[in-house]
């Protein structure tokens, strides 16, 4: 029987095939440059050894994989994620790592893991939910996070659709859910700073539409 969906208009419910096969489609999605690129966002995501992170929406792992050697051994990553496929391939990824653990968790309800972490992470996921429960989300987020701790928000950055040039424009209202254009219209800045976040910091990649925006909690 088919998995009936939280969400019909989102992209972030994946089919089993997509989520056995994330990195691979993505990777030739982007004709290549996804790694990369990701690998540069961490980089700027400017980790210490010894930080204690929240991944919210962890997929794969591959994320998480990068992020680990930066924290070390004394850190620690929490994953969490509601996909079978996405729970097996984070597993088999972090077998013989004792710092890094997964929870079958919606993020999308509220929450309380009871402890709270230096570093709440969610990379292309707060975009695929209606606007009101991203408000939830983002309780929760802020639940979870240290006062003095980081949000790091990676996902597309503020843009007006109608200014994109026309191949963009078709690749993004092909590709995307309706979410993500509401997504992109917004002020997150303003939004996050509402809920007592301060000193944004971001940083712009593949053609200005990807962001990543880091804000510190208060």
């Amino acid at each position: 029987m088919k998995k009936e969906r939280l969400y019909p208009e989102s992209k972030v419910e994946l089919t089993p095939f997509v989520a056995r096969n994330y990195d691979v489609l993505l990777k030739a999605a982007s004709l290549g440059r996804y790694r990369s690129f990701l690998k540069r966002a961490v980089e700027d995501m400017e980790l210490k050894p010894g930080m204690h992170i929240l991944d919210m929406g962890c997929g794969s792992g591959y994320n998480a994989s990068l992020m680990l050697p930066y924290i070390g051994d004394h850190g620690s990553l929490t994953g969490l994620d509601i996909s079978p496929e996405m729970e097996k391939q984070f597993r088999k990824r972090f077998q013989n790592s004792s710092n890094v653990s997964f929870l079958n968790q919606r993020i999308d309800i509220p929450f309380d893991l009871g402890q709270t972490f230096d570093v709440v992470f969610m990379s292309f996921v707060l975009h695929g939910f209606p606007h009101q429960v991203r408000d939830v989300i983002l309780e929760n987020m802020n639940r979870h996070l240290k006062p003095g701790g980081t949000f790091m928000l990676l996902d597309f950055a503020e843009f007006d659709l109608k200014r994109m040039p026309r191949l963009h424009y078709w690749v993004f209202t092909h590709v995307e859910c309706v979410y993500a254009f509401d997504f992109v219209g917004r002020d997150w800045k303003a939004l996050l700073s509402g809920k007592g976040f301060i000193h944004f910091n971001e940083f712009l990649y593949l053609k200005n539409y990807v962001r990543l925006l880091k804000a510190k909690k208060s």
